[in-house]
């Protein structure tokens, strides 16, 4: 997939996020899809590889659509502005812990894993194993791998007070509070245009594989 190629059309999208507009390029959307479809199909090998509960997952089905469901909201365009897949297991209905890619224009594009939306028992596991043994969360977020890609550290939202049944003066008070978990990363628009399609299929790939000990930690944690 050529990424300046698919920033280009995205952009012009973000200007004429209107339907006819769409029918009229409706064959460059198409030919882009194709191309992104093939990515997203290499990730998915790559990724099986080392994580063998993905087996079985169809590329396709691992992509959303680019469509926007409008009924319940303010914003009436139609279209997404940006291409998106979710490698879990169980696909996207899954609820453990998965690995995210968005390709955008206007700072769009990222690589993000980890539980975005947890039931209440996961959040509830995760914490009791932040209480009890938050050094294996340190030493994979410290890890040269993760610290490239994801120097910011755990990311999602948290509660603005401590949960119940943990003071306020823990140690790990700030991780405790997360009420979703996740690694983000997010690629500027100028570098994004200046990766060979080649480079940019293995700089995802990259990203996407340093997110395997998170999603580990996050599944043992509820095992």
């Amino acid at each position: 997939m050529n990424p300046a190629a698919l920033l280009d059309f995205l952009e012009k999208l973000a200007r004429h996020n209107e339907r006819d507009w769409f029918q009229n390029h409706k064959a460059a959307y198409d030919l882009l899809r194709t191309d992104f479809e093939q990515d997203v199909a290499y990730w998915l090998r790559e990724l099986t590889a080392d994580e063998p509960a993905l087996a079985g997952l169809d590329a396709k089905k691992c992509i959303f659509r680019i469509y926007r469901d409008v009924r319940f909201s303010k914003v009436k365009v139609p279209y997404k502005t940006h291409f998106s897949a979710y490698f879990a297991a169980g696909g996207k209905k899954g609820d453990g812990p998965g690995r995210y890619v968005q390709i955008g224009p206007h700072g769009q594009t990222l690589v993000a894993g980890g539980l975005y939306e947890p039931t209440k028992e996961q959040v509830a596991a995760i914490r009791q194993e932040i209480d009890y043994a938050a050094d294996g969360l340190h030493a994979l977020l410290a890890a040269p791998t993760a610290r490239q890609f994801f120097p910011q550290g755990l990311a999602g939202e948290q509660l603005k007070k401590m949960p119940s049944g943990y003071d306020a003066a823990h140690p790990e008070a700030g991780w405790l509070r997360h009420k979703q978990f996740l690694l983000s990363c997010q690629l500027p628009d100028a570098e994004v245009r200046q990766l060979s399609a080649a480079d940019f299929q293995g700089h995802i790939l990259a990203a996407l594989r340093a997110l395997g000990p998170f999603c580990e930690w996050l599944a043992g944690s509820n095992a």
